[in-house]
């Protein structure tokens, strides 16, 4: 190969599209790589890219074997792809729980994901009987009393909380500072936390039953959550209240497993 130049990005564009280029040099069937070769295969001077590996390396993206001299891609490259990762795995890991998790309770399971300020579903298998509760993916909850919202509020420090119901990004109602746990917030979510396990029983609507349960990945890092929602007049008819809680934490339980965790991994792991 020979130099790119003419029509090619300059400047800060040029250096990190020539960055991606190296990085992308290397492949599953030559992961290791050394100055001469990366140059070969993407058409820029050895002393160019010997600058960019030193770069990469000192970034964590690249490795240098001391030994050899020669470079392979770096653990700091999961970092940069640990978001999307995050969604895709831990989406592909649940639904055949969620599939599960739906058959044995005839209820509608979802699993939701934290983006800092809300959760957000994004896989739901909805319940077979015709009077249900769902949510289309992509759906956000911000409200306190939401069983995914509290659950991974759980996880979080209380000034964090704080931050999040002051700039109004949580939303609190009086009903939730009287008697949904808010005026207590602190305790309220201790609680849910040991207990591993949120309940909304009929606190966002009168007829609306959901439950939730942490899931955790492998370094023991909140992934999300299971949650079960169906109609309360239903859950109260059958009593099966216990029965929709139990199983969302079984299910949370196995998903945390197919992502990883091992026992005693998690911050704070029912």
């Amino acid at each position: 190969m020979t130099e790119r130049v003419g029509t090619q990005p300059q400047g800060a564009a040029a250096s990190l599209l020539n960055g991606l280029a190296v990085l992308e040099a290397f492949t599953t069937a030559h992961p290791v790589l050394g100055v001469t070769e990366v140059s070969d295969r993407v058409g820029l001077h050895k002393s160019t890219v010997s600058r960019m590996l030193n770069g990469l390396a000192e970034a964590g993206y690249v490795q240098r074997d001391e030994g050899s001299g020669r470079f392979r891609l770096g653990l700091g490259l999961l970092g940069l792809a640990a978001p999307l990762l995050a969604e895709l795995d831990v989406r592909r890991a649940a639904l055949p729980h969620l599939e599960d998790l739906t058959a044995r309770t005839s209820e509608t399971s979802a699993i939701s994901l934290w983006n800092g300020n809300e959760a957000v579903v994004i896989e739901q298998v909805a319940s077979p009987h015709q009077v249900k509760h769902s949510a289309h993916i992509g759906t956000r909850y911000t409200r306190w009393a939401s069983s995914s919202v509290r659950i991974l509020l759980s996880t979080l420090d209380m000034g964090t909380v704080e931050q999040l119901v002051d700039s109004g990004t949580i939303e609190v109602t009086e009903q939730d500072r009287i008697d949904g746990g808010y005026a207590d917030a602190a305790a309220h979510l201790a609680m849910i936390r040991d207990a591993g396990l949120a309940v909304n029983d009929g606190q966002t609507t009168y007829e609306e039953f959901g439950v939730s349960a942490a899931i955790w990945d492998y370094r023991g890092k909140i992934a999300g959550c299971i949650t079960v929602s169906a109609p309360r007049s239903r859950v109260q008819h059958l009593g099966i209240g216990d029965e929709l809680a139990e199983a969302t934490k079984e299910t949370a339980r196995a998903v945390s497993a197919r992502l990883g965790l091992q026992h005693g991994n998690g911050d704070n792991v029912a």
